[in-house]
């Protein structure tokens, strides 16, 4: 897939100035960066790391942010990057984050600094790409850290958090933002509050959209292992067959969303995205395990989800004579934007893009670990868009496939808006 690479110099919303209680950022302040901005994502573009061995990737930011003058903190995590920077004066702490991992995905975008990355995952080589974006979060938080480290005339502290492993430790390992907050990185010294982005395949540039109160679903992997009895394929009277159980299971799971969840309220999802049985076309199996994905958006909907899913398992498990091990694994947990939050800095939104570009969402049954920030401190998470203008949203190809591409010049607008949420919420009483 090719596509028109526009040229890096033209920028959105130029014609804003930046103000606030404690102090200016002017916007040449901002376009003096851009070409940096761009020259960092594609540096990290070409050269993408899998979750927990983003080693290159903290170097690079580790060494930006010292030629700043920032304290920074390394192997955070494995391979975290922490950066402090106080304001001359003592007030607040902030953290924005951004996240630094790769996906076991092969590029076919024809761009001149397309990945040609590869790796090992899961035991077989495979190409490694930013198929979600991650490297123009990076790109981004590197500019407003540059911005702000210039800026610094504030009350109170600001903390970059350049986290690993968005996307799942490897097997057998801890990661993620999780790893982060157990590990203390909202404390020493204590965050108040947290900001992060994501950028959009699908969006335009120059657009924002967000959502109060929960925006992304939590994410559950669950893994149903039957044990039944094998026989040959010609007499399955004397089998307790688990393909047959598996698909009555799989039904049943299915009227967990349709009759037992109140979707007015909030989205549930269960899906089955393998299963593994058998050997021979004439041998009915002795046992079979199925893995699958829950989606959530309320926790009282997930927690009861839990509870109907074991009961249901085992009693359709029991009824056929088969017996069955429910396994459910918490991945993340409900990206809930705080609400007074949400609306203080709303403003700020509106301000830096444009009251027009600024749309509130329903939310998505898409998961992000920056959850595990907002269960320990009030945050605000928000979409940046990222696909050009020339190509029709709903065209745009997705997150985590091949095809995956954003606009270079979405980033500016990024780096504006972190950077004033930061000013702005510092400033504030």
């Amino acid at each position: 897939m090719k596509y028109k690479i526009p040229q890096s110099g033209i920028s959105l919303l130029l014609i804003f100035s930046f103000y606030t209680v404690q102090g200016q950022i002017k916007n040449n302040d901002f376009t003096a960066i851009e070409n940096k901005l761009i020259e960092w994502r594609h540096h990290l573009h070409q050269n993408p790391e899998l979750s927990n061995r983003e080693f290159k990737t903290s170097a690079y930011v580790a060494e930006h942010l010292k030629n700043l003058g920032i304290s920074v903190q390394t192997g955070v995590e494995h391979t975290g990057v922490v950066g402090l920077l106080k304001g001359k004066r003592p007030g607040r702490v902030v953290a924005l984050r951004a996240d630094m991992d790769g996906l076991p995905v092969r590029e076919r975008v024809d761009l001149p600094y397309k990945s040609e990355a590869t790796a090992l995952f899961n035991g077989q080589e495979t190409g490694v790409m930013h198929a979600c974006g991650h490297d123009t979060h990076v790109a981004i938080l590197m500019g407003v850290a540059e911005v702000l480290a210039k800026n610094n005339d504030f009350a109170g502290t600001v903390k970059f958090i350049f986290q690993p492993a968005e996307e799942g430790a490897p097997s057998g390992e801890k990661g993620g933002a999780s790893l982060m907050v157990e590990e203390g990185v909202l404390e020493r010294p204590k965050v108040d509050a947290i900001f992060g982005l994501h950028i959009s395949s699908g969006t335009h540039v120059g657009k924002i959209t967000y959502k109060p109160r929960g925006m992304m679903a939590a994410s559950q992997r669950f893994v149903i292992k039957i044990n039944g009895k094998q026989a040959h394929g010609s007499t399955p009277w004397q089998s307790v067959d688990p393909i047959v159980i598996a698909s009555q299971i799989i039904n049943g799971l299915q009227t967990l969303v349709s009759r037992e969840s109140e979707l007015t309220k909030e989205a549930v999802v269960i899906s089955v995205g393998s299963i593994h049985s058998g050997i021979r076309f004439n041998i009915i199996p002795e046992s079979l395990e199925m893995v699958g994905t829950i989606r959530t958006l309320d926790r009282d909907m997930k927690e009861h989800i839990r509870n109907r899913m074991n009961e249901l398992v085992s009693g359709i498990a029991k009824a056929y004579r088969a017996t069955v091990e429910v396994i459910i694994e918490d991945g993340t947990d409900i990206t809930y934007n705080d609400p007074e939050l949400t609306q203080m800095m709303l403003p700020t939104l509106q301000k830096v893009s444009g009251m027009d570009k600024v749309t509130e969402i329903s939310a998505i049954t898409g998961a992000e670990d920056f959850s595990y920030f907002q269960k320990e401190v009030p945050g605000l998470f928000f979409f940046l868009g990222g696909t050009p203008t020339s190509l029709v949203e709903a065209d745009a190809p997705s997150h985590h496939t091949p095809d995956f591409f954003v606009d270079d010049s979405s980033m500016l607008l990024g780096v504006k808006t972190l950077s004033q949420l930061a000013l702005d919420y510092l400033a504030k009483e």
